[in-house]
């Protein structure tokens, strides 16, 4: 695999500490407190994230896989109706499991095939070669990149009809107006025809979301600390995480499931890294995450005012979930 780093030196640990400190900083000088959910993914909440997958409680990489494996050949027929060579380009791949599935559904209709995976971490690259291996049919230039420094480079480098992914409901990881500057952002880097292929989860009856977000094996508990623990290994700081607990609640008015962290007491925590002291009151929230759920006609406001149409939109069995492949319109 090849790998165009388009970082550099802003990829070097001091270069990463220093910003994960500036986030922290602006994050818990905020009111309400935040920490971006970009920092849950270091080794140990990576490998926690997993184990959130494979928890039943929480349902959503188990049906966009049951979507992928029943409609895969479908979306393959589809493209390959338009294009025989197709330059796939995904945000946070992952290891690459749900990608195969519809790389194998493609190479299978004869469509040739350049995969572009985007990702600040070289690391994340190397992983999905257990699932994703190159042949004469399938290449992959891996892009260590933040998305959209990614995809403008990618605008003028690949010339090929485009399929942009972005799976696992990651567009729920922002609230609607940011959700919007998204997609607009997205359409921009693409061209006319190109299509996007996009996971978002469903609304539905609270309880299930509940469960999802506050499993019963306390791994969602432990993934949020987990952010904790890497600032006092990271930053020099000194939190009791035994003083904080995880809380994940749906917000009905703006429709998503938002997870917090929850001083259980009045407390100070001091940051090395930052020369200085928080104050946490007690029962006082660091906000951590929004996961935004949709309706179906949601999703096609979305699209439609972002410059996209709704080509197709795949549903699991219970429509807890959904795919749409939106094709790019412009004039």
């Amino acid at each position: 695999m090849k790998i165009l780093n388009l970082i550099g030196d802003k990829l070097s640990p001091d270069g990463l500490k220093e910003q994960f400190a500036l986030d922290v900083l602006i994050g818990l000088s905020s009111k309400p407190k935040s920490i971006s959910p970009k920092y849950f993914y270091n080794d140990r909440g990576s490998e926690l994230f997993q184990k959130i997958t494979e928890n039943d409680d929480y349902y959503l990489t188990g049906l966009e896989f049951e979507i992928l494996k029943k409609e895969s050949m479908n979306l393959a027929k589809n493209i390959k109706s338009h294009t025989s060579e197709l330059d796939i380009i995904e945000l946070g791949a992952g290891d690459g499991r749900k990608t195969s599935i519809l790389v194998e559904a493609l190479k299978n209709v004869g469509v040739d095939l350049h995969y572009y995976p985007i990702d600040i971490s070289e690391e994340a690259m190397n992983q999905m070669q257990d699932f994703l291996k190159e042949d004469g049919q399938f290449k992959i230039t891996g892009v260590v990149a933040e998305y959209f420094l990614g995809l403008n480079y990618l605008r003028e480098y690949s010339k090929r009809p485009k399929l942009l992914m972005f799976l696992g409901s990651n567009i729920g990881n922002f609230n609607k107006a940011q959700a919007a500057g998204f997609m607009r952002r997205a359409w921009h880097t693409l061209n006319s025809g190109d299509w996007l292929f996009l996971g978002a989860d469903l609304k539905k009856d609270i309880d299930v979301l509940h469960r999802a977000y506050n499993d019963s094996e306390g791994i969602t508990r432990n993934f949020n600390l987990n952010l904790l623990d890497r600032i006092n290994n990271e930053l020099g700081a000194n939190f009791d995480l035994t003083t904080f607990d995880h809380y994940g609640s749906y917000n009905p008015l703006v429709g998503a499931m938002e997870s917090f962290l929850i001083s259980k007491r009045h407390q100070k925590v001091y940051i090395k890294e930052l020369e200085k002291e928080f104050t946490f009151k007690a029962f006082e929230p660091i906000h951590t995450e929004y996961s935004t759920k949709y309706l179906g006609e949601e999703l096609k406001e979305l699209s439609n005012q972002s410059g996209f149409s709704v080509e197709e939109t795949y549903y699991d069995k219970k429509r807890w979930y959904s795919n749409l492949l939106l094709k790019v319109t412009k004039h």
